[in-house]
C-alpha cells in the first residue's frame, strides 16, 4: 500500500494526466447535459436550471423536419449500405486473404485511402459525377456515396478474420466433395459470422454518422438524420434553440444506442490488435 502511494508521489505526471482527463470528461458531460436540459426547458436565461420543463419542442422538431421520413430514409440507406458492403467486401477480403498476386500491397493501399483521407476531398468530385448522371439527390445516390468508404472498411475488417481460418479446413471440405458455394455457406459462413456481424455494425454506425458525403448528394427525399440536424441549425428561418437542441438530443441518443450495440459485439482492442498484426 505504501509503495503504491509512493509511486503516485514520485510520479506527479500521473496527477497531471488524470487531471486533464477529468477536466475533459467534466466539460464533455456538461456540454451534453446542457443540450439535453435545454431541449426540455421553457426559458433559460441566467439561472442554473430552466424556469420550467416541457416536451413540446420534440413534437415541434418532429413535425417541422418530418423526422418520420428522415428516420425511415436513414434506416433504408444504412441497411442498403450494409447489405451491399458485405456482399461485395467479404468476397474481396477472401481474395486478398487467400491469394498472393503482383500489386497486392497497392490494392490494399487503395482500400485504405477512402478511410484515411477526409471524405470532403473526394466527396466533391464524386458528387459532381453523380449529379452529371442525375443520380445525386436520390436515395440511390446517397447509398452509392456511402459505399465508397464502407466497402473498403468491410474489406479491411474481414481480411484478418479470414486469415485466421486454417485453409486446410476448406481443402478438407473440397476433398469431401463440397462445392464452392457449399464451402462458403456451410463452412466459412458460420466461422466468419462474428466478423461479418462486427463489420456490419461498424458500417451502420459509420453510415448513420457520415455527414460530408451524404450532405453533398442528398435531396429533399433522401435526407438522413445527420443532414437534418445540420439543416435545423443552418437552414433558412428562425427556430427556437430548444427545438434545435431537441434535434441534437435525438441524434445523440440514436448514435449512443448504435455505439452501445457495436461495443456489445465488437471489442475495439481486438480490432486494433488485428490491424497491428496485419501491418
Amino acid at each position: 500500500m505504501s509503495s503504491a502511494k509512493s509511486g503516485w508521489v514520485a510520479r506527479p505526471g500521473r496527477w497531471v494526466v488524470w487531471a486533464i482527463v477529468a477536466f475533459f470528461f467534466v466539460n464533455l458531460i456538461g456540454l451534453v447535459l446542457s443540450v439535453v436540459i435545454d431541449s426540455f426547458g421553457t426559458k433559460w436565461f441566467g439561472t442554473w436550471l430552466p424556469e420550467g420543463f416541457t416536451t413540446h419542442w420534440y413534437g415541434d422538431a418532429w413535425r417541422e423536419f418530418g423526422l418520420s421520413q428522415v428516420l425511415f430514409t436513414t434506416g433504408t440507406v444504412a441497411i442498403s449500405v450494409i447489405v451491399i458492403s458485405v456482399l461485395v467486401g467479404v468476397p474481396a477480403a477472401y481474395a486478398l486473404a487467400r491469394r498472393s498476386f503482383l500489386g497486392k500491397q497497392l490494392v490494399m493501399l487503395l482500400f485504405v485511402l477512402p478511410i484515411l483521407i477526409p471524405p470532403i476531398t473526394y466527396g466533391i468530385p464524386l458528387a459532381t459525377v453523380l449529379y452529371k448522371f442525375h443520380i445525386a439527390g436520390t436515395m440511390t445516390g446517397v447509398v452509392l456515396a456511402n459505399l465508397v468508404p464502407s466497402i473498403p472498411f468491410v474489406v479491411l475488417t474481414m481480411t484478418p478474420f479470414i486469415e485466421q481460418i486454417d485453409p486446410k479446413i476448406e481443402a478438407a471440405a473440397r476433398m469431401s466433395g463440397a462445392r464452392t458455394l457449399s464451402v462458403f455457406t456451410r463452412i466459412l459462413g458460420p466461422l466468419l459470422l462474428p466478423g461479418i456481424l462486427a463489420a456490419a455494425i461498424l458500417v451502420l454506425v459509420r453510415t448513420v454518422g457520415m455527414f460530408e458525403l451524404t450532405f453533398l448528394v442528398a435531396g429533399p427525399d433522401s435526407t438522413t438524420l445527420v443532414v437534418a440536424l445540420y439543416n435545423s441549425v443552418f437552414g433558412a428561418g428562425i427556430r427556437a434553440n430548444q427545438q434545435v437542441d431537441a434535434m441534437a438530443t435525438i441524434y445523440t441518443a440514436s448514435m449512443l444506442v448504435l455505439l452501445l450495440i457495436a461495443l456489445r459485439f465488437v471489442n475495439p482492442t481486438q480490432l486494433v490488435t488485428r490491424v497491428r498484426e496485419e501491418s
